[in-house]
């Protein structure tokens, strides 16, 4: 009997500490960017910015109503509102679902799960709190610029590799 409880409590160890990757770096990533557009917001006047690195890197106070790289920005407010709003609750009942159910657990997934939800729940609130996604973040080189960004952006960019990765290296069964 002991062994039986022995190996389900290994096994709730590790599917606890499962979750806590993907738990505490999806929390981290939530409060750094909810914390930033905090500061943007309180300290830069709305399409006004300071220079962080003079002639690459801006600070700004942008908004953006759309998706990614302004995409249907200029659609029906309520519409996309609503469309995004659904589309980031999906993603974030997705990205559980695979944390849950993946068989393969590795930290690049788990970390990258966390990565995703951090910064899909980032940008939601901010739809849901000011009807667009704060942005901040002016990377150029003289008149060419990238579209603003935040932490939050980031971060779904980072977990994109991170997915392709793992997926590109995980184990595949014999």
């Amino acid at each position: 009997m002991d062994k039986v409880y022995e190996g389900s409590k290994e096994s709730t160890n590790r599917e606890i500490k499962h979750l806590l990757i993907p738990a505490v770096t999806a929390f981290l990533i939530f409060v750094a960017d909810q914390t930033t557009k905090h500061l943007v917001v309180a300290y830069i006047p709305l399409n006004r910015g300071l220079e962080l690195i003079p002639g690459y890197v801006d600070l700004v106070h942008t908004r953006n109503p759309g998706a990614a790289f302004g995409i249907m920005a200029g659609s029906d407010s309520w519409m996309r509102s609503a469309f995004l709003v659904v589309i980031s609750v999906i993603a974030l009942v997705v990205i559980i679902w695979v944390v849950v159910t993946a068989r393969d657990k590795s930290p690049l997934l788990l970390a990258a799960c966390g990565l995703f939800f951090g910064g899909a729940l980032g940008n939601l609130i901010d739809r849901i709190r000011v009807g667009e996604v704060i942005d901040f973040i002016d990377v150029h080189r003289g008149e060419l610029h990238w579209p603003a960004f935040n932490v939050a952006d980031a971060s779904l960019c980072v977990a994109t590799a991170l997915f392709f990765l793992h997926f590109l290296f995980a184990k595949r069964p014999s």
